[in-house]
């Protein structure tokens, strides 16, 4: 198992609607990402890249293929089993930060380990710990209305931290930011694959911030059209 890689895709089809309305979102994907690398999926729209996030992320299934995860079939997962591999092994960023309105920063992100079971003052420690990881601790009595887009977004990333995810899925995550807060967005995601290895797969529809992966995907109509390594800075 521990020679398997940490995400592998091998014939990956997705198709919605049937006859005239067909739509294959994905088409015969192979794709294997290791652990510790930052993945950057880019493609134009309808190119099948959020459709191929939400398959690694276990929110849709494929209609054929084989998806493993740490060497596991997903396809033999109840959906009990799909929740707690959601829940422990992954981390989930969107373009919209969904975070609870008239909740502090800290309670947002100690939210995804009360499912966990963990005792109240270890999900606060955690929390803490997460919102240090993303430079914003001392922000964390503060809600959301009080902190701007790239610092909420900065929380909904330390939310996806909390849990020790093996992977963190962003969908978009700079889609609702000008360029600044983009910027420093990236620099927090690849900060944290650097120095921790935290593996990290990225959907984008902008080069300038894939340009802070290490490699990218190019997705059109469904397949991957180029798989390159795009280098880490010196």
């Amino acid at each position: 198992m521990s020679d398997a890689p940490l995400i592998d895709l091998r014939k990956i089809t997705r198709v919605y609607g049937s006859g005239a309305s067909e739509v294959r979102a994905l088409d015969n994907v192979d794709l294997t990402i290791d652990d510790g690398e930052f993945v950057a999926i880019m493609g134009p729209s309808g190119s099948g890249k959020s459709t191929a996030l939400n398959v690694i992320g276990c929110l849709d299934s494929p209609t054929s293929g084989e998806y493993r995860f740490c060497g596991t079939e997903i396809a033999s997962l109840t959906r009990d089993q799909l929740a707690l591999l959601r829940r422990h092994y992954l981390g989930f960023v969107f373009q919209g930060y969904n975070l609870l309105a008239r909740t502090s920063a800290l309670h947002n992100v100690e939210l995804p380990l009360i499912y966990k079971g963990l005792s109240r003052s270890e999900r606060l420690k955690a929390a803490h710990s997460a919102l240090a990881k993303v430079g914003l601790e001392h922000r964390a009595r503060h809600d959301p209305s009080e902190l701007s887009g790239g610092q909420q977004q900065r929380v909904a990333i330390a939310r996806a931290l909390v849990g020790s995810p093996r992977v963190v899925l962003a969908d978009e995550p700079t889609g609702n930011l000008d360029t600044k807060r983009s910027i420093e967005i990236m620099e927090v995601l690849q900060g944290l694959n650097r120095e921790t290895g935290l593996t990290i797969v990225m959907v984008t529809h902008e080069r300038d911030m894939a340009a802070f992966a290490d490699r990218l995907i190019w997705m059109v109509d469904g397949r991957v059209e180029r798989d390159e390594q795009i280098g880490k800075a010196a």
